[in-house]
């Protein structure tokens, strides 16, 4: 699906504010909640008092510690006579990194995350990511490059500072925004989280509540990092703290998983199949399950079979599932160790690789349309056009511009490659909600156009929308 491209792109007790003075000119919202624990602002206290004390924050020591686990639960695993296709694909992922290509922060954190076979590649994207300039990122973006770049062992410096400040003026424009508008700082949420939760919680609090009064549809990616961000909040709040902190926590927790389960498909995929890898991190971490057990090895089974029929073979699909095939989560970015700059390369491993099948040609039909109102020039034009077998749907794109210059486009580079942003002169634009949607015959298509793979008579329908 050509929007967003997302990957490829749903109570005063709550309240966030403490009473009384703080310990400190400048406390976090958890301190303050310490203070009536005896954490801080001691007083004069006998010498039970102090031992208590002592007891406690050694035990909040202790539940700090341990809520930086991702405490996964190993479901199910990639038996070792499937581990090479696995291993091919990462192969695949980290060829991809070159000095020309848009640096990607999911791959290294994919990267890092796996245990890297090309240093070289590992190397460029995070110097890379690490002069990356933060002012044209997005919340999302710089949340994926914090948490490459502490992947790789490396301070982001004031990167972290600049996303605080983004999040603590963050807002829905409404109640019923797409629900999708939450991806980018669901992730945020979640790199604010493994840096500091305790400054994290107020902004985590609001959009938690934000998320519970969202009324649009379900959507599996923003679900499923949503529940990332809230599992790791809940597994850090302290010894000390307000209970409905966890409270809500866990009710946005169950309302998230199970509305993954109800799109958990019979044959294990969860939403689409390039979505099926971030479900899978968010249900093997979270602390609330849903009602319906999930079948992980299931689930498993179907992503080897995909890979093996050469599903995944854009770089951001692969970054998105490779976590989840090795038994790693986002949860796992701040854990990861990292080995000395002149470390030995690891050994690049032996892979299958899909059975290419013999070329020939096939016939696409391609219509491009537009009958937006407000827009001038409305029109619908269909065009047949011949490619070679196995070509992606870009190929069938260039050829028919080639034939007939109605069907001129443009396209924009962004992690999941080129999304087409133009045909025929009409734009998309994100103040009017507007893009091109690709279709095979009435069924968007989940693949971008660099690489979806079209058939022999395949109508392929650009529909000019909105959303």
């Amino acid at each position: 699906m050509e929007i967003g491209y997302i990957r490829k792109s749903q109570h005063s007790s709550l309240g966030v504010a403490g009473s009384g003075a703080d310990c400190f000119t400048k406390i976090s919202i958890y301190k303050r909640r310490q203070r009536n624990t005896g954490i801080c602002g001691r007083g004069n206290r006998g010498q039970g008092s102090e031992m208590a004390w002592l007891a406690l924050y050694l035990l909040s020591l202790l539940w700090a510690m341990t809520g930086t686990s991702t405490q996964t639960r190993s479901l199910c695993s990639v038996p070792s006579d499937q581990q090479p296709w696995v291993d091919g694909l990462q192969v695949l992922m980290e060829n991809s990194v070159t000095s020309s290509a848009l640096p990607n922060p999911s791959i290294l954190i994919a990267m890092n995350l796996a245990g890297a076979y090309n240093l070289e590649a590992q190397k460029l994207l995070t110097y890379e990511l690490m002069a990356r300039d933060t002012a044209d990122l997005t919340p999302g973006q710089l949340a994926l490059t914090i948490m490459a770049l502490t992947s790789s062992c490396r301070d982001p410096g004031t990167k972290v500072s600049v996303l605080q400040r983004q999040m603590e003026n963050w807002a829905p424009s409404s109640l019923n925004d797409q629900v999708t508008a939450f991806y980018g700082p669901s992730l945020a949420i979640l790199a604010l989280c493994q840096k500091n939760s305790e400054t994290t919680l107020p902004i985590a609090v609001r959009f938690a509540k934000t998320l519970l009064s969202n009324t649009s549809p379900f959507n599996v990616d923003t679900g499923a990092v949503a529940a990332l961000a809230l599992t790791c909040m809940y597994n850090k709040i302290p010894v000390g703290s307000e209970e409905s902190y966890r409270v809500l926590f866990g009710q946005v927790l169950k309302n998230i998983v199970e509305n993954i389960s109800l799109r958990i498909k019979d044959n294990g995929v969860i939403g689409d199949i390039y979505s099926t890898g971030l479900a899978m991190q968010a249900l093997s971490v979270t602390p609330e399950q849903p009602n319906k057990k999930w079948d992980c090895e299931k689930t498993m089974d179907i992503i080897l079979d995909e890979i093996k029929q050469g599903k995944f073979q854009n770089p951001m699909s692969i970054a998105q599932i490779l976590p989840s095939l090795k038994g790693k989560t986002y949860l796992d970015v701040p854990q990861v160790t990292c080995g000395p700059d002149h470390e030995v390369r690891p050994t690049q491993p032996n892979y299958p690789s899909p059975v290419p099948t013999p070329a020939s040609n096939i016939t696409v039909t391609y219509t491009i349309n537009n009958q937006l109102r407000g827009v001038d020039l409305l029109f619908n034009v269909t065009i047949q056009v011949s490619v070679r077998s196995g070509s992606v749907l870009l190929v069938v794109l260039e050829e028919a511009q080639r034939k007939n210059s109605m069907f001129k486009f443009e396209t924009t580079m962004t992690s999941w490659g080129p999304v087409v942003s133009s045909i025929n002169n009409i734009a998309e634009n994100v103040n009017h909600k507007t893009y091109w949607q690709f279709l095979s015959d009435k069924t968007p298509l989940n693949e971008g156009v660099a690489d979806y793979i079209p058939f022999n008579n395949e109508h392929i329908t650009a529909n000019f929308t909105q959303y």
